[in-house]
């Protein structure tokens, strides 16, 4: 069993401490000589509790602090990195850092990002991120009880669990630089699990199922959780192989978040100026079917992907990536950005709240659309190639014929090219996943290669 004492903070509390502690870091590294400097500070709280077969695992309290230090001498670099944030430690880390940058080769694309650029930190909006739980252990424990009782009694086909799990964390963050920029936000995260076996004849398999919120309030019932984890893992019994084919596929909506993530780190700063994207110089040119939107929110109220600020200190804002099909930005930091010869998209640190807009209902219509295929529900592998685009992954989910599902399927791959793979999405289903950074529905594509039997 994990530290039992209860380290949980409430971060509101601290934020100003974190901000002042930045300006000092700061004003450190310039008394000592650096030229610019930049520092991130975090700090987390948290608690969680699993339970497996109806004991309980673990309950964890943790409180973590993490204090990062760049400086720059001209064109050169130097990092490092502390979780102590008495006095002689920073000084010892400033130090640290200026001591790599002496010795580092000189970069001229490095340097903080341009003073007029800097998002104005007294006028950050406030994007609702914070909603303390103050949930206890005695609670947590109880909700995952609740949670795996609820998926091991669904049906006599489950026979084991792998466990539930309660999770409750906050924190608050600070990003600060030597142009005068010292921002901060809190935030939480609240989520509850579970994992469950199933067996029938001779076959077992294994799903599950969670729910994750800022706000406690709106995570989906503990009860529900663990019903829909033993369901999803009884309708995977009696999975079939099936023949090698050429079909349509519908990645589920979870699954589509990962396609749609393949496209974001092909179109991403540090692949494109390491010349390791298949999508290599195609700004202004058609991706995807030309009805087809993705675009970034990131200012929107309590989103687990929101932010008012990129890591550089620019100020986020709304964007299409895909616009009409074609692809309208490139995303950037400072950083790669000048290696490209472009301005920043003030993506330092990636994509907040991205969107690809729906043309179809939910997935029961996707089904019907698709007639005959495969619907994968479970991907498998690290088959993706980014510098050419080839994708190959083990997938299990549900063969369907006329568009209704027959039978699940496991042990088959499905493989293309991820260019091919969107110009022949045919739909993107409203039945939008609410837990992730990316906000898809089911992704329906004309064909793809079906390796079985």
């Amino acid at each position: 069993m994990g530290e039992t004492s209860n380290a949980v903070l409430d971060p509101r509390a601290e934020e100003a401490r974190l901000k002042g502690l930045a300006g000092d870091i700061l004003d450190e590294a310039a008394r000592q000589g650096a030229d610019g400097a930049e520092v991130g500070i975090s700090l987390d709280s948290g608690l969680s509790a699993s339970v497996r077969m109806g004991d309980v695992e673990t309950v964890e309290f943790n409180r973590d602090q993490g204090l990062g230090i760049t400086v720059y001498l001209g064109k050169k670099k130097g990092s490092a990195s502390t979780s102590d944030s008495s006095l002689q430690a920073i000084k010892d880390t400033v130090r640290a850092a200026l001591d790599i940058a002496r010795y580092a080769s000189e970069d001229p694309f490095s340097g903080l990002a341009e003073r007029a650029l800097m998002a104005d930190a007294a006028a950050l909006p406030d994007l609702d991120l914070y909603h303390p739980w103050g949930i206890e252990a005695p609670e947590a424990i109880d909700l995952a009880l609740q949670c795996e009782d609820a998926g091991r009694n669904y049906s006599k086909k489950i026979i084991n669990s792998d466990g539930a799990s309660v999770s409750s964390h906050q924190g608050a963050r600070v990003y600060g630089n030597s142009h005068g920029f010292i921002g901060s936000y809190v935030s939480s995260r609240h989520s509850l699990s579970a994992v469950l076996i199933g067996m029938q004849e001779e076959e077992m398999q294994r799903d599950y199922w969670y729910t994750v919120n800022r706000n406690a309030s709106l995570l989906e019932n503990a009860v529900e959780v663990g019903k829909t984890a033993a369901e999803r893992t009884i309708s995977r019994l009696g999975a079939r192989k099936v023949d090698t084919a050429e079909v349509p596929v519908l990645f589920s909506a979870d699954m589509a978040a990962g396609l749609i993530s393949h496209f974001l780190g092909a179109i991403s700063g540090g692949n494109l100026y390491r010349q390791a994207s298949f999508l290599l110089d195609h700004l202004g040119q058609r991706i995807f079917p030309e009805w087809m939107r993705i675009h970034e929110q990131p200012l929107l109220q309590g989103m687990l992907g929101s932010a008012s600020f990129d890591n550089d200190g620019l100020a986020t804002y709304a964007k299409d990536f895909i616009k009409d099909g074609v692809l309208e930005h490139y995303i950037l930091s400072t950083y790669s950005a000048r290696k490209l010869g472009m301005k920043s998209t003030a993506n330092a640190g990636g994509v907040n709240n991205l969107f690809v807009e729906s043309n179809a209902g939910g997935q029961a219509e996707l089904l019907k659309q698709m007639g005959t295929g495969l619907l994968v529900t479970e991907l498998m592998g690290q088959g993706v190639n980014t510098v050419t685009g080839d994708y190959s992954r083990g997938a299990a989910g549900f063969w369907v014929e006329n568009g209704v599902i027959q039978f699940p399927v496991s042990e088959v791959t499905i493989a293309g090219n991820l260019k091919d793979m969107y110009r022949d999405i045919v739909a993107v289903g409203n039945d939008v996943d609410p837990r992730s950074t990316i906000q898809t529905g089911s992704i329906l594509l004309n064909k793809m290669k079906l390796a079985g039997a």
